[in-house]
């Protein structure tokens, strides 16, 4: 796997107590469609963006839910070497949740956690590399990190994945918003910040990009879920907005508003 390939997300799981639940809300919401991936033993369904799989949905483990652990959205990034990433994560100060495994047919990955505790899965994938490109409706277009420390949670995920940081956004009160660039990619996609006294613990939030977010929005709590933080401009013009599934898993959608 050449440079170009490297440190992009390219999957993302929903680990919730009820897929069932989230398949419904999520579908009515986004407008993913539900296609089953027949390759694992174990029923997994995956989230398809028009004719796209960009994720799917399993069953927080039980242990995990037991340790305190909430519905969440795992994002996985691409590395050429899962084994070297998790040893290069610890000497760095990060630490290994899910020691590497293979997925027979897909690749191999690993799931860790960075110094301040938010967690990604680095992955290896067995066939060729996918293309970089911006999001159509469904896909995920921005990838967020509310952290303890930005700085030192950028060092961390530049050594391991190759990242360059972009423009320092000044928000005021709220602080830096720092965008960041992952490997291969045009433009940024990817924005860090120091959490705010009200978020209770770094972590790292995705975007799911539609083509009407007020729309989108309308569909949130008709369906049992909650939003966050209403529709907002950010800088550059483009549209978001903050929401909470039924189970209690954070999501965000987000607006271009450049063709």
């Amino acid at each position: 796997m050449g440079e170009a390939q490297r440190g992009r997300f390219v999957w993302f799981d929903l680990m919730t107590t009820d897929v069932s639940a989230a398949q419904d809300f999520y579908t009515a919401v986004v407008g993913w469609t539900i296609t089953p991936f027949e390759a694992f033993q174990d029923p997994y369904d995956m989230w398809t963006a028009g004719e796209t799989p960009i994720g799917g949905a399993m069953k927080l483990p039980d242990e995990a839910v037991a340790g305190g652990a909430p519905p969440h959205w795992l994002g996985y990034v691409q590395v050429s070497d899962v084994d070297a990433t998790v040893a290069r994560a610890a000497e760095l100060g990060g630490g290994m949740l899910m020691a590497p495994s293979d997925i027979p047919t897909v690749g191999r990955f690993a799931v860790i956690r960075d110094p301040f505790g938010a967690v990604v899965a680095p992955f290896a994938p067995s066939g060729p590399p996918t293309e970089v490109a911006r999001a159509e409706p469904g896909q995920v277009s921005w990838h967020e990190l509310m952290s303890d420390d930005f700085e030192t949670a950028f060092a961390f995920y530049r050594d391991l994945f190759g990242w360059e940081k972009g423009e320092a956004v000044d928000m005021g009160d709220a602080g830096i918003y720092q965008l960041v660039r992952m490997g291969g990619a045009e433009v940024d996609a990817i924005g860090m910040m120091n959490r705010p006294a009200e978020v209770p613990a770094s972590y790292w939030l995705y975007y799911v990009n539609t083509d009407d977010l007020d729309a989108a929005v309308e569909r949130v709590a008709p369906n049992g879920g909650r939003v966050i933080m209403p529709p907002m401009v950010v800088p550059g013009g483009d549209r978001i907005a903050v929401c909470m599934d039924p189970q209690g898993g954070a999501f965000a959608l987000h607006e271009y508003t450049a063709p």
